[in-house]
């Protein structure tokens, strides 16, 4: 029996590796301290967890005693995706948008304003409206996680304080809507 738990070990690994499947690892931001500005509190304290628990870099309180100055906003929106016979709604469409900028010490634009665009599809009934509204908020948070995640690869793409003519990090937006989300 241990050789057959070995062997689907063994299969089990084989199969993580032949997929590309790597761990997030240590990041090498190019800024050491990272000042983080606007946003929720709870998109700011993820985004201080991942950048100090996965490089170097510390996240400061105070904007004279940082490198670089990361500036959040974030939107978020509603929309009815989907109407029955009757003219009721079946689905919204949650929109969250995160716009960001890096800046800096010196004024230097290292990531211009940039949007971090997702949404998600939600079915709706006016009979279940409270487990609705608490199921829009758990979809809202998990976008935000997300936004999260890309954010903090995006800034991994700055590899100097000072970029030469060429080496700037372009801006990100969505070009067209975004489509609705598949159910």
């Amino acid at each position: 029996m241990t050789r057959r738990s070995f062997l689907t070990l063994a299969c089990s690994v084989l199969m993580l590796t032949a997929c590309g499947f790597q761990l997030r690892g240590q990041q090498n931001y190019a800024f050491k301290r990272l000042y983080i500005s606007g946003g929720s509190a709870a998109a700011g304290a993820r985004l201080a967890r991942i950048v100090e628990g996965g490089s170097d870099t510390v996240v400061v309180t105070s904007i004279a005693n940082a490198d670089a100055t990361l500036q959040i906003t974030e939107g978020r929106g509603i929309g009815t995706l989907t109407l029955n016979s009757l003219g009721v709604v079946e689905e919204y469409q949650l929109n969250l948008n995160m716009n960001y900028s890096l800046t800096a010490k010196d004024g230097t634009l290292l990531i211009p304003p940039s949007v971090i665009a997702l949404n998600r599809a939600m079915t709706y009934s006016d009979q279940f409206s409270q487990a609705k509204a608490s199921e829009s908020n758990i979809l809202f948070d998990d976008m935000e996680r997300d936004a999260i995640d890309q954010l903090t690869r995006r800034l991994a793409v700055v590899r100097s304080m000072h970029p030469a003519p060429g080496e700037e990090v372009p801006s990100v937006a969505p070009r067209a809507p975004l489509p609705p989300p598949p159910l």
